[in-house]
Parts: structure tokens; sequence; C-alpha cells
């Protein structure tokens, strides 16, 4: 049997399990770097005595890396395979977390966060692959949902642990502690981490039939004497094909759209939010509080994600945390300067906004053929992060022309509102047509009978 088709069928297996924890792991160190600044920027404007707009440029910086490293590593990942992707970019992480905690000043701390956000912004793609070709079908929505609660989990665990440090050591000591566990993790996926095998199969690099073999072996499947032949056509294998002709086109619009929009609100929910009730308090461990629950109701939202998947079409289950997030950030708008209530709330802004991103995901890779998958998902990322790089800067703009935080909160509200409507105009896309990315033409019948006949193959 082509493991790819067993992959999809077949009950999952342990090693496919493991492979899918090491991914998760590694997206709670994503969760951490990316949010970090959130839980240093209090500690850090008091000593450095920064102002509004110096700790906007500060929150973004790691954005920008991120979104440098989107669009040109990303695409390397369908070039020299998932795996050497994953571990080039996290050496770039930890090195760039060493850098940040020796950084002297505003301007070099800027640079190093950018370069360990290049790390960040080629690394996350790969992962989301990783965990949709190991998981099968019928598991792959609650797979990616969970993976995806890794992301407020790194991010509440960390700033829980980092709250800590900072206490005690300072703001430096976050950034090594980051250093420490992105490092470890690095030598667990160098041991342990697979190739992609759709990677294997559709590139075919050197080697690729014994590493297809191993991995069958690992998976408890036979060998094979040759690698099985790609699915797709040469079109949809192309990067024009694949993700910008006829209905690929509409899908990659409707798709970055949606997930830049829900981009501006998570990361201004995520890195303002803290700041804002530390000013509302004058006091900063108020609003590590706050990212901390914000991150807590993200893995909230993440797991509910995953559950509805297993009763409703996960691009749908997104819709209604976009549209059911508009509602919370409004009713945020107007409480959180209770303090008790705006604790509550920062958890369902959480679940909304960060459950969100788990959403996106999830739908994402299986939107691309495998020969471009990289590049499809990579360049996604790299237009949200794009715009999540203004959201903190102009909020902070917004913020000294005398905008009250209430405000704010309802204009990225309605931002999660245009970002439902685009994820609702995706999944139309696939009324009466394939779910199975390598055949995006093909009708939903002549799918189902291709997948019958594969079945038989096998």
């Amino acid at each position: 049997m082509d493991i790819r088709e067993a992959i999809r069928t077949q009950p999952m297996r342990r090693f496919q399990i493991q492979t899918i924890v090491i991914c998760f792991l590694l997206c709670m160190v994503d969760g951490f770097e990316i949010l970090i600044m959130a839980f240093v920027a209090p500690h850090l404007s008091k000593d450095w005595g920064l102002d509004s707009v110096q700790v906007g440029y500060l929150l973004s910086a790691g954005l920008i890396g991120m979104a440098i490293g989107a669009f040109l590593l990303s695409p390397l990942g369908d070039r020299v395979g998932r795996r050497t992707m994953t571990i080039a970019c996290l050496t770039l992480v930890t090195i760039g977390m060493g850098l940040s905690a020796v950084a002297s000043g505003p301007e070099q701390l800027i640079a190093f966060r950018a370069f360990a956000g290049l790390g960040i912004g080629g690394l996350v793609a790969g992962l989301n692959i990783l965990v949709s070709e190991n998981s099968s079908d019928k598991r792959r929505g609650l797979a990616l949902g969970i993976y995806g609660a890794g992301l407020p989990a790194g991010v509440a665990l960390g700033g829980a642990i980092s709250g800590v440090l900072i206490a005690q050591w300072g703001w430096r000591s976050a950034f090594v502690f980051g250093t420490v566990v992105t490092a470890i993790l690095l030598l667990v996926v160098i041991r342990s981490l697979p190739e992609s095998t759709e990677f294997l199969i559709e590139k075919r690099p050197k080697n690729a039939l014994a590493k297809y073999n191993a991995i069958a072996t690992k998976l408890g499947y036979d060998t094979a004497e040759q690698l099985p032949e790609p699915v797709a056509t040469a079109q949809v294998r192309s990067v024009r094909g694949g993700l910008f002709t006829g209905i690929m086109g509409r899908r990659t619009a409707f798709l970055w759209l949606g997930y830049s929009c829900l981009m501006a609100a998570f990361y201004f929910a995520n890195t303002w939010t803290p700041k804002l009730l530390t000013d509302v308090t004058d006091n900063a461990s108020t609003g590590t509080l706050a990212g901390v629950l914000i991150n807590i109701g993200g893995v909230i939202g993440a797991l509910v994600f995953a559950g509805l998947t297993m009763v409703l079409r996960p691009r749908m289950v997104n819709a209604l945390l976009m549209f059911g997030g508009a509602i919370v950030f409004a009713a945020y708008a107007t409480g959180f300067e209770i303090i008790a209530l705006g604790m509550a709330l920062c958890i369902l802004v959480g679940m909304a906004a960060n459950g969100g991103v788990a959403g996106y995901y999830a739908i994402s890779p299986s939107v691309y053929p495998a020969a471009v998958r990289g590049t499809g998902v990579g360049l996604m990322i790299g237009v949200g992060r794009l715009v999540s790089i203004v959201a903190p800067i102009l909020t902070g703009y917004l913020l000294d022309g005398g905008w009250t935080p209430e405000k704010l909160y309802y204009l990225f509200g309605g931002v999660l509102v245009v970002a439902g409507v685009f994820t609702v105009l995706l999944d139309r896309t696939y009324r009466g047509r394939s779910e199975n990315p390598e055949t995006p033409r093909a009708s939903a019948a002549d799918d189902a009978h291709e997948r019958v006949e594969a079945g038989v193959r096998g």
C-alpha cells in the first residue's frame, strides 16, 4: 500500500503521533517566541524609559523577521525538505533568543528580535504541513486543532514562567529561558523528526526511497521497491497553477485575506492588552496575568475548534470563531477597566483570537497540493505577518493620537467580522468539488471514485 493512502485512511500509528507531539512542542516554542515581547515590554519600557511608539516598534520587530522568513525561507521547504528547514530555522531561533538576552539598547534588541523572527517565519509553515501529512483524514482536524493549541499553550506556560523569572532576575532571564528550551528541542528534532513523505514522493531527493522505506518500517507497513507516482498534474504542481490559477487563485485570495485580518486582531490583542491593563492599574503583574489568561483562552479555543471539527467542516468552525470573536471584542471594550470582569473576558478574547490562529493553521495545509504546500502556507503566513507588523505600531500611533482602548477593541472586532466573511467564502469554493488538494478541479463524485480505486489498488 502507498503509505500516503495508508496514513490518510488507516488508524493513526504511534510514529505518526510521536511526530505530531514533536510539532506540538515546537509550536509551543513558536508561541512563546512570537509573544515574549508582550511580557517583557511593561518591564523593559520602565527600565529604558520607552514611549508607546518605541514599544510598538519593539513589539513588531520579531514580526518583521517573521514576515521575511515566511516569504524567503518557507518556500525552501518545498525544495530541501520540511525536516531540513525545521532544523535550520530552529537554529536561527536559538541564536536570536540568545542574542536578545544580551541586547544593550532598543535598537540592538529590535535587530535581534527580527533575526529570531526569521527562524519562526520559516518554521511555522513546515510544522503545519508535517502535522497535516501525518494525520488520517478522519482525525486531521482534531490533530491540527490540538497542534494549534501549542501556540497559546507556549505563550501561557512561557509567560507564567517568565513572570516568575523576570520578578527574580529581570527581563533578560526570559530570553535566557527561551534559549535553553529551544536548544533542547533542536536536539530532539535532529534525532527524531522524520522527513515529509509527500515531499519524498513529489520531489524525489537523494536517498528518497531509503527514507520512504524507513518511515514505512516505523509505521509498520511493508517497504517498497520504488517510490509511488505523484498524484497531482504538472500544472497543479507548479507555484502558478497550484496557488494562483482558476479555483486555486480564489482559494488563495480568501485564505490569505482572512488570515491577514485575523493576524491584525490577534497581534493587537496579544501585544497591547497586557500593556493597556498595566497602564490602567499601574501594576505590571496585572498586565502579565492578562497575557497569560488570553493564552489560556487560546488553548481552550483551539481545543474547542478541534472538538467541533468532529461534527462540522473545519473551515466553518473557524468562521464561527471569527464571528464570535467580534462579539467578545465588543464586550471587552465595555468591561476591561473593571479588573475582575476584564480578566474573565481575557479568556474569551484568547479563545477567539488565538483559537482562530489554530484554526487557520489547521485549514491551510489541506488547501494546497504537496509540491507547493510549503510555498502556499508560507506565503499566507508571510502576508499575515506583514499586516500584523502594522497592527502594534498603528495602535501606538492611535493611542498617542487620542484613541481610547475601547475604540481600538471595537475596531479590531470589526476586522474579525471581515476575517469570518473571507473564511465563509473560502468554504463556498469547495461546494461540489474535491477536498483533495492534489485534484482541486475534480468534482466530489470523481474524487470519491478515485479514492475507492486507490484503496482497491492498495
